[in-house]
């Protein structure tokens, strides 16, 4: 049953570029993905786009984290469950976008949350339908691992803030996104150098 989900949600996936188009061309009409619209979700997918256009030229992708991409030799596809007015996707898209670009075995593809909730709902974090959620899938579409919705480090910011406050206010939601800006891709490459050892491990 899995397994029919990820290829029904595969035959409906956008290409990186695609899925760009397709945000910039929604908020032309005034629109954001997903079926709930309002002027707020359309004023987060503007702010994401811009985001986007300037991580997709200043995101630099570090020497170890080549090489490690360079030594995945079987084809893989990394399907990816986002939204455009989503800040945490707008963040690690890009980096995954240039990561994947490094390796010809390796295929990005995304898919919208809230039209894909049969495969939202088989990787859920803490319960919640937390994005973006990426998928890393062999050959035969079997799970290799999974990675999201953020970076390792920023699960445990926001852990040990909702332990001390109880949710993620206004506030919390700015630093973030100043941390993201600091960080520049590199916490996500970091996790991404570990899934990979990982699974070379495991193939040996």
């Amino acid at each position: 049953m899995m397994k029919e989900i990820i290829e029904q949600s595969l035959t409906n996936a956008y290409t990186y570029q695609d899925y760009r188009d397709l945000v910039q061309t929604l908020l032309a009409e005034g629109k954001a993905t997903g079926p709930n619209q309002s002027e707020e979700l359309i004023n987060y997918s503007m702010l994401n786009d811009r985001r986007m256009k300037r991580l997709d030229k200043t995101i630099k992708i570090s020497d170890e984290t080549r090489l490690e991409i360079e030594k995945i030799t079987a084809p893989q596809t990394w399907l990816v469950l986002t939204e455009g007015w989503c800040g945490d996707a707008a963040q690690n898209l890009p980096v995954l976008h240039k990561m994947a670009e490094l390796n010809d075995n390796i295929n990005l593809k995304l898919v919208l949350r809230d039209e894909h909730l049969a495969l939202m709902d088989l990787f859920l974090t803490n319960g919640g339908r937390s994005i973006p959620k990426l998928i890393a899938l062999d050959s035969n579409h079997n799970i290799i691992d999974t990675w999201g919705p953020r970076p390792t480090v920023v699960t445990k910011m926001v852990a040990d803030y909702k332990a001390k406050n109880g949710t993620l206010d206004a506030q919390f939601k700015q630093d973030l996104q100043v941390w993201y800006n600091k960080d520049k891709g590199k916490s996500t490459q970091d996790d991404f150098v570990k899934m990979i050892q990982k699974a070379s491990l495991k193939e040996v």
